[in-house]
């Protein structure tokens, strides 16, 4: 074991929030890498789900010049991460929790997928062929997740107003749903 200890400011704010939203679930950090992040384990610590957790600042801030004033506000925050398809096909981890704060809110998504079906969208939204990927995922006001690197101009407009469709790029059902980790652990 090293002697230095360290905690990135995603699995600081996802240890956080489940000490405070999910008190009866308890949260340990690995002593090595070994691809997981946090385990998370019920309150008699008999059953257990492991977390890689990904962190992006919001871009939404930067991003301002690309929108309407109008499309900026629908948006709560807009991530970037970029990933490597070898690291989410080999992982050991049961979910994928990527944390994007929102400058302009002042609060704190996350998106909680597994990787196999992170994995599956993405290879079918980008097609990597093996080689990194980047993902802008995007949040909006109305509670909805989106993958939006290569839409054009309109379809973010859409998206910011609430009216854009397209299965792949829906990651709604995977915005702050803690209950597949609850699910795990009953």
């Amino acid at each position: 074991m090293k002697p230095l200890f360290t905690l990135h400011a995603g699995e600081y704010l996802v240890g956080s929030h489940i000490e405070h939203c999910y008190r009866q679930w308890n949260v340990w950090v690995p002593s090595k890498d070994t691809g997981i992040d946090l385990l998370v384990t019920d309150s008699q610590n008999r059953r257990s789900v492991s977390l890689q957790v990904k962190f992006s600042k919001d871009f939404s801030p930067t991003s301002r010049r690309d929108s309407s004033i109008k499309d900026y506000l629908m948006v709560m925050a807009r991530g970037w991460w970029t990933l490597d398809e070898k690291k989410i096909r080999a992982s050991n981890a049961d979910f994928w929790v990527f944390v994007l704060p929102s400058f302009l809110e002042h609060r704190t998504s996350f998106i909680v997928i597994p990787p196999k079906e992170l994995l599956r969208r993405l290879r079918a939204i980008h097609d990597p062929g093996g080689k990194r990927i980047h993902s802008y995922l995007w949040v909006t006001k109305s509670k909805r997740c989106w993958e939006t690197r290569d839409l054009k101009k309109n379809d973010l407009k859409r998206i910011a107003e609430d009216c854009f469709s397209d299965e792949l790029r829906d990651f709604s059902i995977f915005l702050n749903a803690w209950e597949q980790i609850e699910k795990n652990l009953k």
